[in-house]
């Protein structure tokens, strides 16, 4: 696919009833391999080799688990286990963490991208598993509400008790633990939480702006996005030296905001005046 194809597909693939997260990780990471400057022929392959990949691993699990905790144990002792799935420390600094192809090569990663493939290989299994988006760390869970066992894939798959769970929420974000943050997480919730890791990634070194502009240009394709993506959008145009565009963003922002923040609105304005002046 072309990069306009791969957006289009991105975009459609977003708003299905049900949207494979897989799928949009993967477009996430052909996205990545495009902007780097290789074909796109390269992406998708890329992509193609890692959904065979998840589907062979699938295909490793021992068949008749039964219970939560015998599936959380069976895919924690073959990807963390046999196949050394987990993260560390060094992870957060590496873009390659964030992108689904990497992370099923490179066996490392953030906890969400792991979760990511604990959940896609579970799933072509059969278990009844989803991620669990806890505040400041992302995990797997395995089982009904009542039944539920949580495992960390980030640890290799190490299962988490309740006051495991409540010790990493407290430890990680400074909160209490309640059942809402163990309820299943939404796809594009998922999708989401990825693109803000690269964007966050890219924020902190300016050079890789490029990085930042298409992360945030996908994130404008998920539905209901923040309108604040807009001025997002209109700043790094504007770095980056597309001066029409930039503004552009900049007022469509300003329109949204402008009844119930009329300042801020003007200020926005102002400032795609100032991005067409670069033009004279």
């Amino acid at each position: 696919m072309t990069g306009e194809e791969r957006r289009r597909e991105f975009a459609r693939e977003a708003r299905e009833a049900r949207p494979d997260v897989a799928v949009l990780c993967l477009l996430i990471g052909a996205e990545a391999v495009g902007a780097a400057g290789e074909a796109g022929e390269a992406g998708d392959a890329l992509a193609d080799e890692a959904q065979v990949e998840l589907d062979r691993l699938a295909g490793l699990l021992p068949f008749g688990a039964r219970s939560p905790q015998d599936w959380a144990r069976a895919v924690a002792d073959l990807l963390g286990g046999r196949c050394g799935f987990h993260g560390g420390a060094a992870d957060y600094r590496r873009l390659e963490s964030s992108l689904l192809h990497e992370v099923v090569r490179r066996r490392r990663g953030l906890p969400i991208m792991l979760s990511v493939v604990w959940t896609e290989v579970a799933r072509r299994a059969g278990a009844p598993v989803y991620g669990v988006a806890l505040p400041g760390h992302f995990v797997v869970g395995f089982g009904p509400p009542d039944r539920q066992v949580l495992a960390d894939p980030f640890a290799g798959g190490a299962l988490l008790s309740a006051g495991d769970a409540a010790a990493l929420v407290a430890g990680t974000a400074g909160e209490e633990l309640s059942p809402e943050m163990l309820l299943p997480a939404d796809p594009l919730d998922i999708v989401r939480r990825v693109l803000n890791n690269i964007r966050a990634w890219a924020s902190d070194r300016p050079e890789r702006g490029d990085v930042a502009l298409w992360a945030v240009e996908l994130a404008m394709l998920l539905p209901s996005h923040p309108a604040r993506l807009r001025y997002e959008h209109g700043r790094l145009l504007v770095e980056r030296g597309d001066y029409l565009r930039g503004a552009a963003e900049f007022e469509e922002y300003a329109d949204v905001v402008a009844a119930v923040e009329p300042s801020t609105a003007h200020a926005i304005r102002h400032r795609a005046r100032a991005a067409r002046a670069m033009l004279n």
